[in-house]
C-alpha cells in the first residue's frame, strides 16, 4: 500500500488549502485515516482523524478550521484547512489503515504547508 500526500504549499494567513492522501497498490478501501504535522525539533502531533465508522476528531488548535473527510470512490482522504495561521506551518503527514481496523498503519510522505503572516 502506498499513500501519496499532496496539496501543500505557501498561503497567506487566513487562506485555505486542501491536502489529499491517495491510496494505491491495494484493492481495499481506506478504513481509517489520520493527519499529523511536524515542525523541526518537535514531535509529530495528531491534527485530525477519521474512524472506520466515519467519526472524526481534531486537535483543539484546529477545531472549527480543519475538516477531515474520506472519498471511498477515490480511495482518498482529504484535509480541508481554512483560516490558516502561521502556527499551522509544518510538514503534514497522512496515515491510513485499509480494509479494517486490524491492519497496520501505512504512512505517506510529508507535504509542506507554509503560512505567511
Amino acid at each position: 500500500v502506498q499513500l501519496q500526500a499532496s496539496g501543500g504549499g505557501l498561503v497567506q494567513a487566513g487562506g485555505s488549502l486542501r491536502l489529499s492522501c491517495a491510496a494505491s497498490g491495494t484493492t481495499f478501501s481506506i478504513y481509517a485515516a489520520s493527519w499529523y504535522r511536524q515542525t523541526p525539533g518537535n514531535p509529530r502531533e495528531l491534527v485530525a482523524a477519521i474512524s472506520g465508522g466515519g467519526s472524526t476528531n481534531y486537535a483543539d488548535s484546529v477545531k472549527g478550521r480543519f475538516t477531515i473527510s474520506r472519498d471511498n470512490a477515490e480511495n482518498t482522504v482529504y484535509l480541508q484547512m481554512n483560516s490558516l495561521k502561521p502556527e499551522d506551518t509544518a510538514v503534514y503527514y497522512c496515515a491510513a489503515k485499509v480494509r479494517h481496523a486490524f491492519t497496520p498503519w501505512y504512512w505517506g510522505q510529508g507535504t509542506q504547508v507554509t503560512v505567511s503572516s
